[in-house]
């Protein structure tokens, strides 16, 4: 495994520095805080709070149903990990407009800290080409920030970002909790209003 120097704090804003041309669904807890520090918690984001290991599907559906817009799906290696068959998903289906960023920490931060797969052996740059996904980078440093911004600008999708980030706590943002504003709003952007 490569070694890994990249602090997530910040490192999305690297990557999309104009976020507001994205509609990003996330998943859980600390790739959810760095995307609504990202946005600002703004109507372009969705997260699938409670439920982990949806948000690529929701995202590929979203890609397909909206394939005039740009769709980026932030997730956790947990979360990746827990239906990791929906990147072959991805891949059949391979939607232009769709990005997949996996943020890695190496680390399980919502059940206690464990030491996860990707830190050990797991490469989940591999499986995703294995997949079939044709566009595939790994970052693990901030020398990758601007080719990775590139690379979610450029290319035909779907793209595979595996960001492998130091073990650490997310961004402190707090996110509106309300899922029925939450889901209204997402809605409005979603639908270009």
């Amino acid at each position: 495994m490569t070694d890994i120097t990249l602090s997530r704090i910040g490192a999305l804003e690297h990557i999309f520095p104009n976020p507001d041309e994205y509609l990003f669904i996330t998943g859980l807890a600390g790739p959810a805080r760095d995307a609504a520090a990202l946005t600002n918690d703004g109507p372009n984001m969705f997260t699938m709070a409670g439920c982990m290991g949806a948000a690529v599907s929701m995202g590929l559906g979203m890609a397909l149903s909206a394939p005039t817009k740009k769709v980026c799906v932030i997730a956790g290696d947990g979360e990746m990990l827990m239906n990791i068959g929906s990147l072959a998903t991805v891949a059949s289906q391979a939607p232009e407009n769709l990005t997949i960023v996996c943020v890695d920490n190496g680390g399980h931060g919502e059940t206690g800290g464990q030491v996860g797969h990707t830190a050990l052996r797991t490469d989940l740059a591999k499986i995703a080409d294995g997949a079939g996904i044709a566009n595939v980078m790994t970052v693990s440093s901030s020398d990758g920030l601007m080719a990775a911004a590139d690379f979610v600008k450029s290319g035909v999708g779907p793209r595979f970002l595996w960001l492998r980030v130091l073990p650490g706590d997310p961004t402190s943002f707090k996110r509106n909790m309300n899922p029925m504003e939450c889901r209204m709003r997402f809605k409005t952007a979603y639908l270009g209003g």
